[in-house]
């Protein structure tokens, strides 16, 4: 997590222990006077507890949340809800009359506190936080987008196409919270989709600071761990299904029943599923059978509501689409090169009109959307190579860049991130072979695994698919990242594509268990700088 705090409405009037957990629920500690607290937030995560809060006490990977209750209370909150396995330890440190020592080892005072019980108080959360923030998804126009990859592009694209009709439009996904430009900073516990407590506080904030409209990132751990539980997407999405996550889901069916599970009445009003993807028409079919009978199908060249008539480069990354809608032909200018960001085009544009959004207006946004980390240009000079930024981290992602880059000599420098799903990693390293000429294998975030070990899995991969392709590729161990952009760099010439994917947006790398300042973009201007130095 960042050093900011997290991000709270300001102003709402805080509701009372009756009005956020309901009469039938007393507490079973005789201390703490519950009639007279007004509750103000909510957190199951005793590091973001602010005053006024009501403390979930649950289960968590490793700890059970009651041994933090003292924590929490120390911070502020009022009260503890917890289950039947963490009675005992909330009871004893919310009766506790010294609290936490302070900076002199001395008991610091913290008042008792009344504590609850229920069996299942985590599945509660998002209901009292839609509670306790004054319902702010019912104020707001909600749009979700899931996939293996293109969620973010999607997000961004959609934003920018919802500006462009007029809306102001907070986004939340990986790359971080805004709300239009403006980035809302503030201590992050997951990658993509915040937990409940955390999301619903921020969706507060958007409505506080006048958001028309939310887009959303939601992940597959999101949908599975309850993250998004009572919300209901006015539009919902589907980017496409591979390979990830399944140190998580175990298995492909797995992981895809959890992005299905978006596509049900319960969880959106609509949607929007590219049917390119092999899983697209079993989502189409789900959709209509849970009764989303506005379930709208995305296509490059295929039957489809939404596909590309026309598409062709037009300069400067841009790329020219003419798209058959509903309501006939749109002309539209992508701010993107490839043909997997005309699908997230499509994607985007699709949404905006079930969403009721002028699709004239709406294309307009895409002309110049930006989209951080994602085939992002780092233009270094004419007579450079083209180098992109990437977040590529996927077999299937790896594969899509490197097809886009098709026409050129390509280098691509990859590695795979460390304590995740190994599985991919080989197959990473075949999908580099079959669209390089050059792959230098590199780190990624190591995280707490052998950097060397990691590396040596991903060229397991790309010898595999050299003896079996027997195309003409060079793969070379890079090391570490900074080398290899240096090899890959050193060995481009100006008529070259060069292709760093993995970590895209991100600002740091994660190397046994410090993260250390390092940024891809940055890391390619200092060492084409340095090429000119002695």
């Amino acid at each position: 997590m960042n050093g900011a705090p997290s991000l709270r409405p300001t102003g709402l009037a805080g509701l009372s222990w009756f009005e956020l957990l309901g009469a039938d629920v007393v507490p079973v500690s005789s201390t703490g006077a519950a009639g007279e607290l007004r509750f103000t937030g909510v957190t199951a995560d005793s590091r973001l507890v602010q005053p006024g809060d009501l403390y979930v006490a649950v289960p968590g990977a490793s700890r059970h949340g009651a041994d933090f209750v003292a924590e929490a209370l120390a911070q502020g909150a009022l009260a503890v809800l917890t289950d039947p396995a963490g009675e005992e330890r909330a009871l004893t440190a919310a009766s506790s009359p010294t609290g936490l020592p302070d900076g002199d080892g001395a008991g610091s005072s913290v008042a008792a506190a009344p504590v609850a019980v229920l069996p299942q108080p985590k599945s509660l959360i998002p209901l009292l936080a839609d509670r306790v923030y004054h319902h702010p998804a019912a104020r707001l126009q909600l749009y979700g987008i899931t996939g293996t990859n293109g969620k973010t592009t999607t997000a961004y694209l959609l934003q920018a196409a919802l500006r462009a009709a007029g809306q102001r439009v907070g986004l939340i996904g990986t790359i971080g919270y805004q709300l239009d430009d403006r980035r809302l900073e503030s201590r992050r516990t997951t990658v993509t989709t915040p937990e409940a407590a955390e999301l619903y506080a921020l969706l507060a904030v958007l409505v506080e600071l006048g958001a028309d409209a939310v887009v959303m990132e939601v992940s597959s751990h999101a949908l599975v761990l309850g993250r998004v539980d009572g919300l209901c997407f006015d539009v919902a999405a589907f980017t496409n299904f591979g390979s990830d996550h399944l140190d998580f889901h175990h298995d492909l069916d797995s992981y895809f029943a959890a992005k299905a599970s978006l596509f049900t009445q319960r969880r959106a009003a609509r949607a929007v599923i590219n049917v390119d993807d092999p899983r697209g028409q079993q989502l189409i079919d789900q959709a209509h059978r849970e009764g989303l009978d506005e379930a709208r199908s995305v296509s490059l060249d295929g039957p489809a509501d939404y596909s590309a008539a026309e598409r062709r480069p037009a300069g400067k990354g841009r790329t020219l689409i003419s798209v058959r809608t509903p309501h006939g032909a749109l002309p539209a200018t992508l701010g993107l090169p490839g043909e997997f960001n005309v699908r997230n085009a499509l994607t985007a544009l699709a949404m905006a009109d079930l969403a009721g959004i002028d699709l004239a207006l709406a294309a307009g946004g895409l002309r110049d959307a930006v989209v951080p980390g994602r085939m992002q240009r780092i233009p270094l000079g004419p007579e450079a190579p083209a180098v992109f930024v990437d977040f590529a981290h996927t077999p299937q992602a790896v594969g899509a860049v490197l097809a886009t880059l098709a026409g050129h000599r390509r280098i691509v420098v990859l590695g795979c991130g460390g304590d995740r799903d190994s599985e991919k990693r080989a197959p990473m390293g075949a999908a580099a072979v079959a669209g390089a000429e050059l792959v230098v294998v590199t780190d990624d975030n190591p995280r707490t695994e052998d950097p060397a070990a990691i590396r040596a899995e991903v060229l397991r991969g790309a010898a595999d698919e050299l003896a079996r392709s027997g195309r003409d590729v060079t793969v070379v161990d890079g090391g570490s990242r900074r080398k290899a952009i240096a090899a890959a760099l050193a060995a481009a010439g100006p008529d070259d594509v060069v292709a760093i994917l993995g970590k895209g947006h991100e600002r740091g790398q994660e190397i046994a268990g410090s993260v250390v300042p390092f940024a891809d973009d940055d890391a390619v201007r200092e060492v084409w700088a340095e090429r000119g130095t002695p």
